[in-house]
């Protein structure tokens, strides 16, 4: 199971690249990044309506919405914008720079998480290996990058 768990991480992440890469044709034929991380994001809307259909999981929006605190329905902010940056970023900085850079927001924010065991992330304290790790992946982005 843990491999398969590590492989599916694997394939998330190349895809990441990809996505920028095809999102960033298109914005060349739809007018621009916004309109493509538009189409990227009503595509992907329809193919996840086609699967829950088909799995007949089906989402109780009512029941959902009235249960839960208004910001657990905000995360698809965050990701418009991040494949909205990947569409202006890939094409000016190269996919390398722009996944590493991503990587580093993606390793720092998730460190503060893990720390301060936010959000339903276990509490893992931040500590020297972690540090040092950091460090590690900054340098890695600096040569990537420069």
């Amino acid at each position: 199971m843990q491999y398969i768990l590590l492989a599916l991480a694997l394939a998330a992440g190349a895809f990441m690249p990809i996505q920028a890469g095809v999102n960033t044709k298109l914005a060349g034929v739809v007018g621009g990044a916004i309109p493509s991380a538009f189409v990227s994001f009503l595509v992907g809307t329809l193919a996840l309506g086609v699967i829950l259909g088909v799995t007949g999981q089906g989402v109780p929006f009512t029941a959902a919405y009235k249960a839960s605190p208004w910001w657990y329905w905000i995360g698809g902010t965050m990701g418009a914008f991040f494949v909205t940056a990947t569409v202006i970023l890939a094409p000016r900085i190269g996919g390398g720079a722009m996944i590493a850079l991503t990587l580093a927001g993606q390793v720092a924010a998730s460190m503060a998480l893990d720390h301060f065991g936010l959000l339903g992330f276990p509490h893992i304290p931040f500590d020297l290996k972690r540090l040092i790790g950091s460090v590690l992946l900054l340098a890695g982005v600096y040569l990537i990058r420069f």
